[in-house]
């Protein structure tokens, strides 16, 4: 990448981001007292002790320990490839809505095109575990959000993060494109089972992480990860989650910050359904399409007409679908919710699978897609 710093002071900079026990609340305490790192580097412990416990000032004023120069060796190696971007909070090109959120990373490692930072976006996250018709939902709204301009900030993970991040890419090459926040180094992909979709958005969106490189999948990297997710964003979406789930993280972030927050509603016997529905009893707003979310932000940022999609073909009322409904059933409840025989209902049931219309879910229960 050409650099807008030094290698000298990006040194310091990746330095600072790999002191132990100076997390990034810290080091912006140390940056806006003391000035950029190399400057912080050039101070005796007495002076760096006026704002850091002593223990820490020894620290950083004694020499960069071997191990840790071996790592600003790495990082300086690894960006010196094509495409590869590190950018601190003095580069120009960081990310300004970063620097509205209380710990914003003092760098960013960037895989693909780090103007995907910037610009209208839309996070859109939820559930690991999550249904098929929760997948499609993801899928469909970041399709419509990246078509119409609005970038897809997710975080990689399986379920309805992934389904975001393959709905934007969808959008095709006059889509907003999307950008993918990971809670492990760059160059360590989790899940495993996402490497061909990383490689794709670092082709046609970014890849973003704040954590150095070689750093593997630790939960308690994902939280943070989180606060990067909202930051980054106008606005969060949380398509399907637990009470429990990291996506509800993501949502207070978003709101303390001075996001919009959105829920799409869902069944009241789903599990998954819980937290959108908590999250819209404490204000988040219901959407059911992803004009809801474009409407609330005030419109699109380019013209809807050139990417407007065709109009979707009415699809016919089926007798099965209707005893089905939108929660998922076993073949005996649809059965006796529509009268039929079995081995009529079976056909039938085949027929709407290959259709796309239901799927049937590793339990044996039917679930309603379309």
């Amino acid at each position: 990448m050409p650099l807008t710093q030094s290698p000298s002071e990006l040194a310091a900079w990746l330095r600072l981001s790999l002191e132990p026990n100076i997390g990034s609340a810290t080091a912006c305490t140390l940056l806006g007292a003391l000035g950029l790192p190399e400057q912080i580097y050039a101070q005796r412990a007495a002076a760096l002790s006026r704002h850091l416990p002593e223990a820490l000032a020894r620290q950083l004023a004694a020499p960069m320990p071997p191990e840790m120069a071996a790592q600003v060796e790495s990082a300086l190696e690894w960006v010196a490839a094509p495409g590869r971007h590190i950018l601190t909070l003095a580069d120009p090109t960081y990310p300004q809505s970063l620097l509205t959120i209380a710990d914003p990373p003092i760098l960013l490692y960037v895989a693909g095109d780090p103007a995907f930072l910037q610009g209208p976006s839309l996070a859109v996250v939820g559930a690991r575990n999550a249904t098929p018709g929760g997948q499609e939902n993801a899928r469909a709204f970041a399709r419509h959000l990246a078509g119409h301009g609005w970038r897809v900030v997710s975080g990689l993970a399986l379920g309805i993060d992934g389904a975001a991040h393959e709905g934007a890419l969808d959008a095709g090459p006059d889509g907003a494109g999307t950008v993918a926040v990971m809670g492990t180094g760059i160059d360590r992909i989790y899940p495993a089972k996402h490497r061909d979709l990383a490689h794709r958005i670092a082709a046609h969106g970014a890849l973003v992480s704040e954590l150095p490189l070689g750093t593997g999948a630790l939960p308690q990297h994902f939280p943070k990860r989180n606060r990067i997710v909202a930051g980054l964003a106008r606005g969060v979406l949380v398509v399907e989650a637990a009470r429990q789930s990291g996506s509800l993280i993501t949502a207070r972030l978003a709101a303390e910050g001075g996001r919009e927050v959105f829920a799409i509603p869902g069944s009241i016997h789903s599990p998954l359904s819980r937290g959108c529905h908590a999250l819209i009893r404490q204000g988040a707003k219901l959407v059911e399409t992803a004009r809801d979310i474009t409407d609330e932000l005030g419109g699109d940022p380019t013209p809807a007409a050139r990417t407007q999609p065709a109009a979707a073909k009415a699809l016919p009322d089926h007798p099965v679908l209707d005893a089905l409904g939108y929660d998922p059933l076993h073949l005996d409840a649809i059965q006796a919710r529509s009268g039929m025989d079995t081995a009529d209902l079976q056909t039938q049931l085949v027929e709407l699978e290959l259709q796309g219309r239901i799927v049937r879910l590793d339990d044996g229960r039917y679930q309603r897609m379309k």
